[in-house]
């Protein structure tokens, strides 16, 4: 078995925000030259997350709106006295920081309309880490 792990950075413009890193991850695995196995996408960070859905300018707003409407940022959270982004830690917790994906004969597996994102949801930040593991044969 080989694993194979990489690292890059994005970059956030705004506060909660969608990044599309579906090719970096796709390159990653190409890289890896690992045939089958599984694909970890992981942000070591407590206020962002990771999701795979469909990369349409409607959805992506719809999904940030979402997002505002199940933990407002303005509510008292006792959190915001210390930093004043209690609400990006619970999104974070609620989302997650990682998903896994197949891979088979070298290509990673995902649906037709499913891209992954890096949910930014304490921007804008100048970088955030993505760790790539890619595990198998």
């Amino acid at each position: 078995m080989t694993v194979y792990i990489e690292t890059f950075t994005v970059s956030s413009s705004r506060r909660k925000e969608l990044i599309d890193v579906t090719q970096d991850v796709e390159r990653i695995v190409k890289r890896s030259n690992i045939r089958n196995g599984l694909c970890t996408v992981f942000v070591p960070h407590a206020t962002a997350a990771v999701i795979a859905n469909e990369h349409e300018s409607g959805l992506m707003s719809d999904i940030l709106n979402a997002l505002e409407e199940l933990v407002p940022p303005d509510k008292p959270w006792r959190h915001n006295m210390i930093d004043n982004n209690a609400d990006a830690h619970i999104l974070a917790s609620i989302i997650g920081p990682s998903r896994t994906f197949p891979v088979i004969e070298g290509r990673l597996i995902r649906g037709t309309w499913q891209n992954i994102f890096v949910v930014e949801l304490d921007g804008p930040r100048p970088s955030r880490k993505v760790v790539v593991t890619v595990v198998g044969d």
